[in-house]
């Protein structure tokens, strides 16, 4: 054991020694002295791109940037890790056959080729450095299964012209061991690509990949009106490829979801799903649940599921059916109950197979649960699984969902109370993200509370008058708070040595700008004084803080809204989601789905989950629709999801029965609305169908993919999305549309069409219907504000009525006044 713990170590001393570290500059650029004598620079054509924003400090419109961490000497340049993205730890590979404690298994034979850029890693804009932050980096994970034998760097950099006018180098750390300097000023473009060889042993599974600008960095530092100018971008194109081998983690229950699954994994993970042939409900409904998981697994991470129908996966797969079942040449085991069993793939030993077996639906649902509900046992390779009670989700109780009932604190919001501090003048936003139901509702005019409490650094080389804290949610700037509390009694209290600091706000925050995932960010723009000595500039060792008991209040609002809702869809898989179970929900595919239409209702199903953090348990799954629909609880009574290409011409016709939509040919179309109905649409409020813009779009569209939503046939207080497409091949595009911010932005109405040459196009087709609750008399003053022409026409003919009633008693009354007949 001790052995094995030093080699690594002498590995890395043996390559450092008898090696030498390779800096390319692919356009040109002159190697650095020190990194190699003889070493000749290869240069090709350098990748170029738009001018980046020419800012005092790292701006990103991503949720996903991270903390700057003070230099040390273990650490010499600052660390940006990936915002909201704890760095994971991951339990320690067991050895199923003898139940031994391993460090690291001991057989690998897979290869493995893979490149992960500073995209990847969570900076989509790539990392700044400037005169205000000389230091940066950034942090990239591995599976622990994963062992690198060799590693290359590649670096797209853009620098300013006035620095590369200067005598200014990148020095390079990879986990505090140097790799390199690459000379900022010999380009004439002002742009390159570098290449960095790595020792294989320095990459291990959390890596800190650092980078500073060193030279006359006083100079730079004091030029604090300038720090526009002085600037080097690497650019989120920038790289490490890596070669590897993967290792065998021996058939360990308890050490799921690996290895299907690893918190690790910074690029897409694919987990593959292997049926029988004559594929069924149950097997998809368990596949459902199991991809749930997944998916708040996953979190942030991209995540796909691949179907595969009678064959096995040629890697790791999971495989559902019946015991004695078929898949391929390979059967599943005998099994009394439901039971989970972890084995090797036949076809490569390196991977496992992970056996998901039931009878029937409920032993296939109560073999899921015990996958995703607790811990499995370790040192065990099968388990069979005793029946048990599972319990149904109540109403908005998904545990990534922020509570209603009462102020939430934004240290619950943090993994830790580090995340709400920031260092020195120069750092990056203080974040905090939430999640939120969709169908929150409060009237105009109301506000969302956010207290925010607050503490600037005391010193005395600080420009309070100028400093304040920036406030912003989901990108739209809220409020700058200022370091002292304004006004003129504060003022001059404040002269006479009075403490004027003001340390807390209350914001009012609009509905409307409560999204389903929202960030919080917090700016704490220190500004020095004039004169300010530069050495202090770059003094992390000044603390600003939001206070942990801040909070947010959504205690006043009410569930409640217009459905359908295409963007709750895409956004938190509403209103499905409502219970985050799905136990209200149906999910229907044709009788003979593809693997294309079940692919694409388990990246829904993932979806569902990382939106709730809690699997899909209780979904139920049909095939096809039955006759007798109207008379089965399971149509009548649950919202529904659908998963089909519009081929399937009968299927498709049967849902879009009495809806807006008509299906001739498999061409979709929407129906012209008629005289009555343009008239029913204007009295009750909706003025802005777009049924003609709609169908003219679709009959000029022969290629899309997309979802439909409208109120069930079957129930018109439930709802039905349709997520389908002209045919498998868009159908399967659907995967990579919703990783696209854009185009979840643009998915809304009740009819979103998505091509390849026009993005998503959205519309309004259908009614909708109110959906939530509301005390009794609010919801007299809703119907009443939705209805306005209907409730004009009332108080028109109520003033009729009125006034007419009136005139004719006071017509009685002048007749008796002056004795005649009434009547008359």
């Amino acid at each position: 054991m001790i052995l094995r713990k030093l080699l690594p170590a002498v590995w890395f001393a043996t390559v450092m020694a008898s090696s030498s570290l390779i800096l390319i500059p692919v356009s040109g650029f002159a190697v650095d002295t020190y990194l190699g004598a003889g070493q000749e620079p290869q240069t090709t054509e350098a990748a170029t791109e738009g001018d980046f924003p020419l800012l005092p400090r790292p701006q990103s419109d991503s949720q996903a940037s991270g903390d700057m961490v003070p230099p040390s000497d273990n650490y010499p340049a600052a660390v940006s890790a990936p915002e909201n993205r704890p760095l994971p730890t991951a339990p320690i590979a067991l050895n199923s056959d003898n139940s031994t404690l391993v460090t690291r298994p001991v057989s690998y034979n897979a290869i493995v080729n893979t490149t992960i850029t500073v995209k990847d890693m969570g900076q989509p804009n790539g990392l700044l450095l400037s005169g205000g932050q000389l230091q940066s980096g950034i942090v990239f994970t591995l599976p622990n299964d994963l062992v690198i034998t060799n590693a290359k760097l590649s670096l797209a950099l853009k620098i300013s012209p006035e620095l590369a006018s200067k005598n200014y180098s990148l020095q390079l750390m990879l986990n505090g061991q140097p790799l390199g300097a690459i000379p900022l000023n010999q380009s004439s473009d002002k742009s390159a690509i570098y290449q960095v060889d790595v020792p294989a042993a320095m990459v291990v599974a959390t890596n800190n990949l650092s980078m500073s600008i060193t030279g006359d960095n006083s100079a730079l530092q004091c030029e604090t009106d300038q720090l526009n100018k002085f600037w080097v971008s690497i650019l989120p194109t920038s790289s490490i490829h890596l070669e590897g081998q993967q290792l065998n983690l021996g058939k360990n229950l308890g050490i799921l979801p690996r290895p299907f699954f690893d918190i690790m994994q910074m690029k897409e993970t694919k987990v593959v799903m292997a049926f029988p042939a004559n594929i069924r409900a149950d097997v998809i409904a368990a596949a459902a649940g199991v991809a749930s998981w997944f998916g708040y697994q996953a979190n942030y991470r991209d995540i796909d599921f691949p179907v595969q129908f009678d064959s096995l996966p040629e890697g790791n797969g999971i495989i559902f059916g019946q015991p004695g079942e078929h898949i391929g040449d390979f059967v599943l085991p005998q099994s009394s109950g439901p039971s989970l069993q972890l084995i090797d793939n036949p076809q490569n030993p390196v991977a496992k197979l992970l056996l998901v077996i039931g009878r029937n639906n409920e032993e296939l649902r109560q073999a899921v649960w015990r996958l995703t509900s607790t811990t499995l046992p370790q040192d065990v390779s099968s388990l069979d699984i005793k029946p048990q009670s599972i319990a149904k989700s109540l109403a908005y109780d998904a545990p990534r969902w922020i509570n209603t009932e009462h102020p939430v604190l934004l240290k619950s919001l943090v993994p830790s109370l580090d995340d709400l501090t920031a260092n020195g003048i120069y750092h990056d936003g203080i974040r905090v993200g939430f999640r939120a139901a969709p169908d929150l509702f409060m009237w105009d005019g109301e506000t969302i509370p956010i207290h925010i409490g607050y503490r600037f650094p005391i010193e005395n080389w600080i420009d309070e008058n100028t400093s304040q804290l920036n406030v912003s949610i989901n990108n739209t700037f809220l409020y700058n708070l200022p370091v002292n509390k304004k006004g003129l009694v504060e003022a001059l209290w404040r002269t006479l040595g009075g403490d004027t600091r003001q340390e807390s706000y209350t914001l009012r925050l609009s509905p409307y700008l409560i999204y389903g995932d929202n960030q919080l960010e917090f700016y704490f723009a220190i500004n020095p004084k004039a004169g300010t000595p530069c050495n202090l500039l770059n003094n992390n060792n000044i603390k600003s803080r939001i206070e942990p008991d801040s909070y947010i209040d959504l205690s006043h609002t009410y569930h409640f809204t217009l459905l359908p809702n295409l963007s709750y869809f895409v956004g938190a898989s509403f209103p499905f989601t409502r219970l985050a179970d799905f136990s209200q929900t149906l999910i229907i595919l044709p009788e003979k789905p593809s693997k294309t239409e079940v692919r694409t209702l388990l990246d829904l199903a993932a979806r569902a989950g990382n939106s709730t953090g809690k699997p899909i348990i209780h979904v139920n799954v049909k095939l096809g629709v039955p006759g007798n629909a109207q008379n089965d609880p399971l149509f009548t009574d649950n919202d529904i999801l659908v998963v089909s290409v519009l081929e399937h011409a009968n299927f498709a016709q049967t849902l879009l029965t009495g809806t807006s939509f008509s299906l001739d040919n498999g061409v979709l179309s929407v129906k012209e609305p008629s005289a009555v109905e343009k008239a029913i649409d204007y009295l009750t409020g909706f003025w802005f169908r777009q049924q003609v813009e709609a169908d003219r779009y679709l009959s000029s569209t022969d290629n899309w993919r997309g979802f439909l939503s409208f109120r069930s046939t079957w129930n018109p207080q439930k709802v039905v999305v349709l997520a389908t497409a002209t045919g498998d091949d868009q159908l399967a595009n659907i995967h990579g549309d919703l990783k696209s911010s854009t185009v979840n932005a643009g998915v809304r109405g009740d009819l979103a069409i998505i091509t390849n040459e026009n993005g998503v196009r959205s519309f309004s087709v259908g009614e909708q219907f109110p959906r939530g609750e509301l005390p009794w008399y609010q919801m007299i003053v809703w119907y009443a504000s939705q209805h306005i022409v209907i409730l004009a026409l009332l108080a028109l003919l109520t003033s009729v009525i009125i006034g007419l009633s009136m005139f004719a008693l006071l017509k009685r009354r002048a007749a008796l006044r002056l004795g005649k007949d009434p009547e008359k």
